[in-house]
């Protein structure tokens, strides 16, 4: 990518999207174009064509996307797979339409098999069975790889698709029915501090054991891809993690810690507790010239820091 190519950032507002945005413009590039929800609907794909008819962009990185936690996935499956679908399929075919030179795909580590052999490398996509609790959204995800993948076959394009473990960061979703884990105990801890509560009730056992990934780190990592690297040199995606991972249970004290919170835990083991484990192998990524730098609880103080900071905007 040169300074001044046109570069297209689908979801820019998002957690994934505003850190490829800062990303993007630490380096220099200057010619970033974006549009938010309100300007254009990418599940459409007459608004998707007429936008990138207009815009020509020369450079593609597919953000956007509808997210959530266990409860969300669960509560607005159709929604899910719908939405997640129809942009894949609506900004991939436009960027081939409109001879995007480079795309870069943004999937989830929910693509592998619930069961799959720890660490999860990139060749077990479609193994075995998906985790129930958010198989719409992964069917989505599976679908925008394997269009990257045989576009690039059909058509001869140039998309690849990055693979990243459970994000956090700033812009993150904060409400309670709607968020990801890691932000969600950031929110309860710090209500639960602010009421003086004497406990906070967390859904499951906290035996689960997850990754996380600070989206500063994805977005250096998928700028690097862009920079340096081909659909060809990467295959059909690779991994984006850091590949150190630690239990549910062990997450919610380091946020207890961070938040300041005195209180107890509690564990409400009739929840649901997802997939038992999900650590990425990033030993490709890692041959590739990428290793993750930004620590768990580092990248924690700087969430909290953050959400103090816009937590009069912040609703749910």
């Amino acid at each position: 990518m040169n300074r001044n190519d046109r570069i297209y950032v689908a979801g820019h507002t998002g957690l994934v999207g505003s850190g490829m945005v800062r990303a993007l413009i630490a380096r220099g590039y200057c010619n970033l174009v974006t549009r938010d929800i309100t300007e254009l609907d990418l599940t459409s794909q007459q608004a998707t064509n007429a936008f990138f008819a207009a815009e020509r962009p020369d450079y593609v990185f597919l953000c956007a996307a509808r997210v959530g936690g266990i409860m969300a996935n669960s509560t607005y499956p159709a929604q899910f797979i719908y939405d997640n679908i129809m942009i894949a399929a609506n900004v991939i075919h436009a960027s081939y339409k409109s001879c995007v030179k480079k795309l870069l795909n943004l999937g989830s580590s929910c693509i592998y098999p619930r069961l799959a052999p720890q660490p999860l490398r990139e060749d077990c996509l479609l193994t075995g069975e998906l985790e129930p609790t958010n198989e719409p959204y992964a069917i989505a995800k599976i679908a925008a790889i394997k269009l990257c993948r045989y576009y690039n076959a059909q058509y001869g394009t140039n998309f690849i698709s990055v693979m990243p473990t459970n994000l956090f960061g700033p812009h993150d979703n904060f409400d309670l029915e709607t968020s990801h884990v890691l932000p969600a105990l950031i929110r309860r801890f710090h209500e639960a501090k602010g009421q003086g509560a004497a406990s906070v009730r967390l859904w499951g056992t906290g035996s689960p054991m997850r990754e996380f990934l600070h989206v500063d780190d994805l977005a250096g990592a998928c700028v690097h891809l862009m920079e340096h690297y081909d659909a060809k040199d990467v295959g059909e995606f690779v991994n984006i993690g850091t590949g150190k991972d630690m239990t549910i249970r062990e997450l919610a004290h380091l946020v207890k810690e961070v938040v300041g919170y005195k209180g107890a835990i509690e564990w409400d083991a009739s929840k649901h507790d997802g997939t038992p484990r999900k650590l990425l192998d990033v030993s490709r990524i890692h041959g590739l010239g990428w290793k993750a730098g930004i620590g768990l609880k580092e990248g924690i103080q700087d969430v909290y820091a953050w959400f103090l900071e816009q937590r009069g905007a912040i609703k749910g």
